[in-house]
């Protein structure tokens, strides 16, 4: 079985509840790693670069699909970013973005990923955690 660095293998989701645009509370109960999350989004296993943009100077390839994330922690708040990662297609059904902490109703899925996130609930709030720097 092919397991890409940095993702995980996680089978159980835990709860949550979409309060308008956002998951306001952690999906851990506790804050995430910035460090950790930035180390996330720049691996290219996760696959943020590969859409996403920012201030990653030691990327030299980044995507322009989507927004670009300098500034981003200006834009959104923690539980938007949190949403947007968790299913983003709750927003926007035709968004190209993966959903990362979901497994149900989904097609074309990768072996893999079936019947597991993509991320974990604590990558997921490490990635927010970082995120929310993002203010230039």
């Amino acid at each position: 079985m092919l397991v890409l660095p940095g993702l995980t293998a996680a089978t159980e989701l835990r709860d949550y509840a979409v309060i308008g645009d956002a998951i306001p509370q952690s999906l851990t109960g506790a804050a995430g790693d910035a460090a950790r999350g930035r180390a996330l989004v720049v691996e290219r296993s996760s696959t943020c670069i590969l859409c996403h943009s920012g201030p990653f100077p030691e990327q030299k390839f980044q995507g322009d699909l989507a927004p670009d994330l300098s500034g981003s922690g200006n834009r959104w708040s923690e539980g938007q970013f949190r949403l947007r990662l968790v299913d983003a297609s709750r927003l926007n059904a035709e968004t190209i973005m993966p959903s990362y902490y979901r497994v149900d109703g989904l097609q074309r899925i990768g072996t893999v990923w079936r019947d597991k996130p993509i991320l974990s609930a604590e990558q997921i709030e490490d990635i927010v955690a970082y995120l929310v720097t993002l203010r230039e």
